[in-house]
């Protein structure tokens, strides 16, 4: 039956051949002439075998031929075509092709807002979709097609888009998101879906969750990868100290957070952290306010207008100041015209000069070619044609390489799964949402990608992060100039040492603070030196003298050994003068706190002797000689030993506050810090004048203890002093001026210790209050208590002891001049009553003789007077006053 089949359609075969698809055969009622099929195609004959296929040129009306495609490719076009009976086949001016199964990818451009990348990355991946589909090399079988929406760099305009792809068919296989923020949505809702999320543009180090985002790759590196290349500059410039500024989203603050790590191991601190929303007039105030020196900032290229049109207002700019921005901003940025800021083009540039970028390294240095065949400099030159305005003012021109690769990525790993590699085999065309076992071996791939790229070696970490180099650029003359290069895998710095400062060299990362102290006046100390060493001589001499005539009977009768004490206190009171005004010109600090309890001890002690004594004398005067008259009798024995008593009394508290003091909390060297000044040249440094202080622990605790009882005593002094000035005796004769020393001492003592605490911080003033305070309290202690001594000895030579004097005269011990004034006193009080009865008398005798002549002048008139001019007649007039004269009292009359 075969045979005569053959037999019957041997005409037909002898015609000549025809072609497929818009070809059309020659008619013929016997039948149609054989078609060519579609390329990479065939067609299957019905019940035909390839050799009778072979063997025979026509087939017979009514025949079906029915197209197939090779590998995974399908029918474009009629699928089945019939002959016909006028020797055509059905659908003929309908061509039939084979072509390469479509697999889609959803991708999200972001083509303004914050960072506008989409404007070149769309353009580079179309280019790198040109390329693959191009090689029959790579997923021969398959074409990869873009769907794509602008996402305008918005979260909220992404969900909208990012729900249109995944509801509308067709399915993508893929996810390409462009912004950090747009990735992170769309990487959290991926997993649920099934899908790969392959990032061209993201740098936000959250994103390196692989818990949080187990299915993210992306060609773009961690905006992590800055900040060891931050650090890195850090150390070798030697900044210490730095402050930080961002916008509030979180790539820039998983990005801060990991900075902040790592300059804290290197020993670097972030002194000062601002944020902003959408203005930042006020962080960058804070920044001047707060001396910021060495500047990171992070946001995106239309905040950094914004917060540079600050900059510029506050003078944040200059020798004195670097800012590290983020490397893939427009070469132009500062230049593009931004209406929500009001600074010029001119403006802009003086602000943003200088500025350090670190870059991902998005073009490969080394002009080697790629997987694509292409060089990176072919690369940018091809995709400079297809843009539609100059590289500088599109968005993303730096990351297009990224997204170039990006697409090569995915061809490379669509390629392994699909059974490019000769493995697996899987279909992509049965991928689906549902289908994890297809995802798992995407990832699998993608995982595993490594290729030369036109953005440089391709592979990805654990975390599906980019590795790569880092490019740092400086700002110079309004352009970038490259810098160095960074490999933080390696630790490897290459310097091109081609880095310009304003101030001609790296500015310090705050300004250098100069400590100085304030020295007290060396001409001031000078001058009060030698009063204080001339007052110490006059102790001497006055102490010498005291000494020397202790043996004459008016030296005795003051009590010369208090009056020694009160000189040898006066000399220790001076001497303190000289550790007072001891300060770091002259003495190390070691020797500092010695210094301190030399000036607490010298003062203490030359206090309590000099004063001590001095107070001693007047308490003893008022205590004996203020008595009643019944009481004094006693007073006639002043024994000398309960003077040195009192004395040993208060020396040995000021012994006892003194040693528990020094024991439980010595003084010790303190510095009080002023504020800064502002040196007269214009260099950038700052004076921090400091002052030295002798403090403890609990200094106002032990200040009001040693205040306070000195100063009731100095009270105390003054009361009795005021008290005594009338009295009169032999035994402490120079007690009265000894009141005068004390009201001198007092009132000097009391002004100046509170004036000196108030100007404790001015140490010239202080230290002349507190000086001159006690050379003055001094001299006049010395002058007023020994000059009267020395003057009198020398005028009236008075140089003999009591003994010579009592031989002299021939009278005893109980008739000395003491005796005679008491006896004086007594006699003295007896004549005032004498004489208060006396005018008692005389008043009752007016009153008689007043009335005695009033009854006369009733009874008898007046007489006419004696011509003889005697005088008139009657009892003699009463004595007018009484006179006391020693001890007679004398009547005197009119």
């Amino acid at each position: 039956m075969l045979l005569l089949l053959l037999l019957l359609l041997a005409p037909l075969f002898l015609r000549p051949p025809g072609a497929g698809g818009a070809q059309t055969p020659n008619a013929t009622s016997e039948g149609c002439q054989i078609i060519h099929p579609p390329w990479e195609g065939g067609i299957r004959y019905r019940g035909l075998t390839r050799d009778q296929v072979k063997a025979i040129n026509f087939l017979p009306v009514d025949y079906e031929i029915e197209y197939v495609c090779r590998g995974e490719r399908e029918v474009v076009g009629p699928k089945v075509r019939k002959c016909l009976a006028n020797g055509s086949w059905t659908d003929m001016d309908t061509p039939s092709r084979c072509e390469r199964r479509a697999v889609y990818i959803g991708a999200l451009f972001p083509m303004s807002g914050g960072w506008p990348g989409g404007q070149a990355c769309q353009p580079a991946v179309e280019m790198a979709l040109e390329d693959v589909n191009s090689r029959r090399d790579i997923l021969p079988d398959y074409e990869l097609k873009l769907i794509h929406h602008d996402s305008k760099c918005d979260p909220g305009q992404a969900t909208k888009y990012l729900y249109e792809l995944l509801y509308n068919d067709p399915i993508k296989i893929i996810l390409m998101p462009g912004c950090s923020s747009v990735s992170t949505l769309v990487a959290e809702a991926a997993r649920m879906w099934n899908l790969i999320v392959l990032s061209y543009g993201s740098s936000s180090p959250a994103l390196s969750n692989r818990q949080r985002f187990p299915t993210f790759f992306r060609t773009h590196p961690s905006a992590t990868l800055h900040n060891p290349t931050r650090v890195k500059l850090f150390e070798k410039w030697g900044w210490k100290k730095i402050a930080t500024i961002q916008q509030t989203t979180e790539v820039f603050t998983s990005t801060l957070d990991d900075l902040e790590e790592r300059v804290k191991e290197a020993g670097i601190e972030i002194t000062f952290r601002q944020s902003f929303f959408s203005d930042p007039a006020v962080p960058v105030k804070n920044l001047k306010r707060q001396d910021a020196r060495i500047i990171v900032g992070l946001f995106y290229e239309t905040e950094a207008r914004k917060v540079f049109c600050e900059v510029y207002k506050e003078r944040l700019f200059g020798k004195k100041y670097v800012w590290f921005l983020i490397g893939w901003y427009a070469d132009n940025w500062f230049k593009i015209y931004d209406p929500s800021i009001n600074c010029t083009v001119d403006e802009m540039t003086e602000a943003v000069e200088g500025h350090i970028t670190t870059e991902i390294v998005m073009l490969n240095p080394a002009n080697t070619r790629s997987i694509s065949n292409m060089t990176s400099q072919e690369f940018v030159e091809k995709l400079t044609k297809r843009l539609k305005r100059h590289p500088e003012e599109t968005g993303g021109f730096q990351e297009a390489p990224l997204a170039y690769d990006a697409i090569w990525a995915l061809a490379l790993a669509l390629n392994k799964t699909s059974g490019g590699g000769g493995r697996s085999g899987v279909r992509l065309e049965d991928f689906n949402y549902n289908n994890q076992t297809i995802t798992d071996q995407i990832y699998r791939a993608m995982n595993s990608s490594s290729f030369e790229g036109v953005s440089g070696h391709v592979v990805f970490d654990a975390s599906g992060s980019r590795m790569a180099w880092t490019l740092i650029e400086q700002l110079q003359g309004g352009s970038y100039k490259k810098i160095g290069y960074y490999d933080s895998t390696k630790d490897d710095l290459s310097w091109s040492k081609t880095d310009k400062w304003i101030g001609g060299s790296p500015p310090a990362d705050q300004t250098l603070v100069i400590k100085t102290f304030r020295f007290l006046s060396q001409k001031l100390f000078i001058s009060v030196s030698v009063l204080s060493s001339l007052g110490i001589v006059l102790a001497v001499v006055c102490l010498s003298f005291n000494i020397y005539n202790s043996h004459v009977r008016y030296i005795q009768n003051s009590q010369p050994n208090l009056n020694n004490l009160t000189a040898v206190g006066c000399s220790l009171a001076l001497a303190a003068v000289f550790p007072l005004g001891l300060d770091g010109y002259h003495i190390g600090r070691n020797q500092f706190p010695f210094v301190c309890q030399a000036r607490l001890w010298l003062l203490g002690l030359g206090f309590s002797l000099g004063y001590g004594s001095m107070f001693t004398k007047i308490w003893w005067v008022h205590t004996v000689f203020t008595k009643k008259e019944e009481k004094k009798e006693w007073r006639k024995t002043l024994e000398p030993w309960k003077l040195y008593a009192t004395v040993g009394l208060l020396v040995g508290m000021d012994v006892l506050t003194l040693a528990i003091w020094q024991i439980v909390d010595p003084l010790h060297r303190t510095i009080e810090t002023f504020a800064k000044e502002e040196p007269k040249e214009d260099i950038d440094v700052s004076i921090l004048p400091q002052l030295e202080h002798c403090s403890s622990r609990k200094m106002n605790t032990w200040l009001g203890i040693f205040y306070g009882y000195k100063g009731l005593l100095l009270l105390l002094g003054i009361f009795l002093a005021y008290e005594t000035k009338s009295v009169s005796t032999e035994k402490i004769n120079d007690h009265r001026a000894v009141g005068m020393a004390i009201y001198n001492v007092a009132v000097l003592c009391l002004i100046t210790a509170p004036v000196t605490m108030i100007l404790s911080s001015q140490q010239d003033a202080a230290f002349a209050f507190a000086s001159l305070a006690i050379v003055f309290s001094s001299y006049i202690t010395l002058v007023v208590l020994f000059v009267p001594k020395m003057r009198r000895l020398i005028t009236r030579g008075e140089w003999q002891s009591e003994a010579q004097d009592t031989m002299k005269t021939g009278s005893s011990t109980n008739n000395n001049e003491e005796e005679k004034s008491r006896l004086l006193e007594k006699e003295n009080r007896e004549l005032e009553k004498i004489i208060a009865e006396k005018e008692e008398r005389v008043s009752e005798l007016r009153h008689q003789l007043q009335s005695r002549q009033q009854l006369r002048s009733r009874r008898h008139p007046p007489t006419p007077p004696d011509p003889s001019g005697g005088l008139p007649r009657g009892p003699p007039e009463p004595p007018d006053r009484l006179s006391c004269d020693g001890s007679r009292v004398h009547l005197l009359y009119k």
